[in-house]
């Protein structure tokens, strides 16, 4: 287990998938994430065991998010891992919506950007975020994060095209501000 200020991080187990079936049934948890459509539990073990394939391939690092009491509220991780040039991409969703807007998020980042850092080595950790998640953008820059550019309309979602954001987070800049 890996604990932060606010959250502990620690390996996704099969008994969590229900979990992640009731909150992305949820338009609003899934609204800035990759998913447009609710999963079944059956499509989340199948994600679950291509999960552990990644994990052993060391592509990718995904750890369940508890508070402090051990309620599991999301999931954080670093995705298509790039040993070589020492980068990932960070995701990130906090499922339970009673657990949004008070900091766990950005703790969960944090600790996992310790863990990439620290532990890992990586250089630099980049993410993609909608334009128009302010939620997020703003997560986002209190772990760190600044803004590199803009995908013009990358992403398809209600009806239109929408900009999404390229943030990313340097090693060093993440030890300047610890």
């Amino acid at each position: 287990m890996i604990v932060g200020e606010k959250v502990r991080l620690r390996p996704i187990e099969r008994d969590d998938l229900p979990r992640y079936v009731e909150w992305f049934a949820d338009p609003e948890v899934r609204r800035y994430l990759a998913l447009y459509l609710p999963f079944s539990l059956a499509q989340e073990e199948r994600w679950f065991e291509n999960l552990l394939e990644r994990l052993e391939r060391r592509e990718d690092v995904v750890l369940a998010i508890e508070t402090a009491e051990g309620v599991h509220i999301g999931n954080v991780g670093l995705h298509r891992i790039d040993w070589r040039n020492r980068n990932a991409e960070l995701g990130i969703a906090i499922g339970e919506r009673s657990y949004w807007n008070q900091g766990y998020g950005t703790d969960a980042i944090r600790t996992l950007l310790g863990l990439a850092f620290r532990e890992m080595n990586l250089h630099r950790v980049f993410l993609r975020v909608d334009a128009d998640n302010a939620r997020g953008i703003r997560c986002y820059e209190k772990a760190g994060f600044r803004r590199e550019g803009v995908l013009r309309e990358a992403v398809f979602k209600e009806g239109a095209y929408h900009d999404q954001y390229i943030m990313s987070i340097l090693q060093s800049e993440f030890e300047a501000n610890e």
